[in-house]
């Protein structure tokens, strides 16, 4: 399976980041000026396979929910994958919408490369279009929809599918 149990993690929680090490934090969210709280996101996969996903969201009162698991060495490959094809690194998001009240990050560490990408939310692709750089914020909606869509499947997977028996 992708997933180890919380209690088996194959590094201790405060291991260093090799040369080769993959880190990965996104994050998209809000002030709620109706509710005075904060609507968020976040997704991080750590250099020794935690992978951890919390949603505060006021819709009906739902809460906090977090869940967080440790995922197998082919998954953590397959993430940075996604990211090295995405060309994401070689971004400037200079020309980006500024974040204010509503904002998405991307922090991305892959072996010695530190990149941080933030900007507005992004609503659609239509925010794209009409953007000073709309190849690059393109090519970051694209990425986050597809990490999110990796992450919510591994999630998914590991909290409602019970084994057969």
């Amino acid at each position: 399976f992708f997933f180890r149990h919380i209690a088996t993690s194959p590094l201790s929680s405060n291991a260093t980041m090799s040369d080769d090490a993959f880190y990965l934090r996104y994050y998209v969210g809000h002030k709620d000026g109706d509710f005075g709280g904060v609507e968020y996101m976040e997704i991080e996969l750590c250099p020794n396979g935690r992978l951890r996903y919390a949603n505060s969201a006021r819709y009906k009162n739902a809460g906090i929910i977090r869940k967080e698991t440790f995922v197998s060495p082919g998954v953590l490959d397959q993430a940075r994958r996604i990211i090295e094809e995405s060309g994401i690194v070689e971004v400037d998001p200079s020309s980006w919408p500024q974040a204010t009240d509503r904002k998405q990050e991307l922090e991305i560490k892959m072996g010695k490369t530190h990149k941080t990408l933030a900007c507005a939310e992004i609503g659609s692709l239509l925010d794209v279009q009409k953007s000073a750089d709309p190849e690059g914020l393109k090519n970051f909606y694209y990425l986050t929809q597809d990490l999110k869509t990796f992450v919510f499947s591994l999630v998914s997977l590991h909290f409602r599918i019970r084994p057969l028996g």
